[in-house]
């Protein structure tokens, strides 16, 4: 089986009509992903096996209003279970460094629960350390 990994826009709703259970927390919603693809800033990367996705990465452009450089931060990334300890997970974080660099980011950053270990560990992978943080959530 042959893994897929490219990066989606506005014209590739309809390929999110064929997704592997896991890929995703919760079910799209049509109109939502429509606006976070045709929104300058945001990135989407997927991988595919047969047409189906199994795999997804999700990015933003995070730009500073003071001269601080633009750096790239990870908001999801989801593999299916059943595609899980097999490099897909790596190489869509490959895939963000690339376009980080195309992109004219020097950094990318992004986080996860002190107990995800599978995320830790590839994040570590890549030579980088976990940073110490307190996240605070605002329920609006």
């Amino acid at each position: 089986m042959t893994i897929e990994i490219r990066r989606l826009g506005s014209a590739d709703v309809a390929l999110f009509e064929n997704v592997a259970e896991g890929v995703f927390d919760h079910a799209i919603d049509r109109a939502r992903l429509v606006a976070y693809l045709s929104t300058p800033g945001h990135h989407f990367i997927g991988a595919f096996a047969d047409g189906v996705m199994i795999g997804q990465l999700a990015a933003m452009v995070h730009r500073h209003p003071d001269l601080r450089p633009a750096e790239l931060y990870i908001d999801e990334l989801g593999v299916a279970p059943r595609f899980q300890r097999q490099g897909i997970a790596r190489r869509l974080v490959d895939a963000a460094f690339a376009l980080a660099r195309e992109l004219g980011c020097p950094e990318i950053w992004v986080a996860t629960e002190p107990d995800n270990l599978p995320a830790r560990g590839l994040y570590e992978a890549r030579g980088a350390r976990a940073e110490p943080a307190v996240m605070y959530v605002y329920k609006l």
